[in-house]
């Protein structure tokens, strides 16, 4: 007779995985994610060989409307996207724009330089470049014949 082994963490992977096929297809394609919040930018993280650089879609949002802390091996990014002031008598057809306060942290990886972090805000792309610290950096190791 085998003896079955319950897994709660696969369990509930699959669980999340199958909610958010579900809401993927109630929302037609949405970037909504179970866990995720729906302001929330998108990010990439790219790992050079010399730097580690976060990228985060933030259209609509100013550099006055956006903070960027770099500390403890993560990137916060805090925000709000602000809805136009002026309001028209208007019927939406469709309305998929998000506005609010958000916050979005990032892991790092280890071996950065927080304090000499960069941030630059153009096109609705936040770019924040973290240089990495001589120990963190590749090295090409040449092989001898």
């Amino acid at each position: 007779m085998a003896l079955m082994q319950w897994e709660p963490s696969e369990s509930l992977a699959t669980l999340q995985r199958e909610v958010n096929r579900v809401l993927e297809s109630f929302f037609a394609g949405s970037p909504l994610r179970f866990g995720e919040s729906i302001t929330a930018p998108a990010v990439e993280v790219a790992d050079t060989k010399e730097t580690v650089v976060v990228k985060a879609q933030v259209p609509g949002v100013s550099k006055e409307q956006i903070q960027v802390t770099v500390s403890e091996g993560m990137v916060t990014i805090k925000g709000e996207m602000k809805e136009e002031a002026k309001q028209e008598e208007k019927n939406y057809l469709r309305r998929e724009f998000h506005y609010g306060a958000f916050t979005r942290t990032v892991p790092l990886p280890a071996g950065v330089q927080a304090e000499k972090a960069t941030a630059q805000l153009k096109d609705g792309m936040l770019e924040v470049t973290i240089p990495k610290s001589a120990e963190a950096r590749v090295k090409e190791i040449p092989i001898s014949v």
